[in-house]
């Protein structure tokens, strides 16, 4: 008896990845509380740079990761850029500025530090899914909604059943990292770098 043919690996990786980039896709094609998360960054870094201030990003878990993969391409575009907790990251002032994460709402940690960069005089940019709710805006200068799925509301018909090709707060990191690819092609054009030049400060250790 002939054994049914099944379904290559290849096709279904790329089923797979279409529902996942139509996922993301369908967050930016979502209306948001605030002007677009896009325009906020590019604002926001774009008026540091000009004053001479410096950068620095913090997140939690995998909010995090985006925001560190954000801070070196920072880097390469020219900018003073830092992640909060390395061991080279400087002390912030009022010329700086601060982008955080909170996708649910509120972090105890994303809280503290976002009240030290104000209490220092820095402008805070909080990213979150949830811009009415979270204990993080009221620290923030600006707030850059992100209209993503996070764990705040990943299960909201309570059932838990099923299991999600996105879980959790997969949709909000995903759109964070497609945000970011963004904010850093808008501000090459903005800040006038060549691709040759970003490429001229990747590190050369590896």
């Amino acid at each position: 008896m002939a054994k049914p043919e099944q379904e290559p690996k290849t096709s279904t990786s790329a089923a797979f990845a279409a529902q996942i980039c139509n996922h993301l896709t369908a967050v930016f094609a979502a209306p948001t509380s605030t002007p677009p998360p896009l325009t906020i960054l590019v604002e926001e870094i774009s008026a540091a740079a000009s004053r001479g201030g410096k950068i620095f990003v913090y997140g939690v878990g995998r909010e995090g990761l985006m925001l560190k993969a954000l801070c070196m391409r920072l880097f390469h575009l020219g900018l003073s850029a830092h992640c909060v907790f390395d061991m080279t990251t400087p002390p912030i002032t009022s010329p700086d500025l601060l982008i955080a994460s909170a996708g649910p709402g509120g972090f105890s940690t994303v809280d503290a530090i976002c009240g030290i960069a104000r209490d220092g005089g820095a402008r805070v940019v909080v990213l979150t899914a949830q811009p009415e709710l979270g204990s993080s805006v009221k620290y923030a200068s600006v707030v850059a909604h992100i209209p993503a799925q996070t764990m705040a509301d990943d299960r909201v018909d309570g059932s838990g059943s099923g299991r999600a090709l996105l879980p959790m707060g997969s949709v909000y990191e995903g759109a964070m990292f497609v945000l970011f690819e963004m904010v850093v092609y808008e501000l090459g054009e903005v800040m006038g770098r060549s691709p040759d030049e970003i490429r001229s400060r990747h590190t050369n250790l590896e």
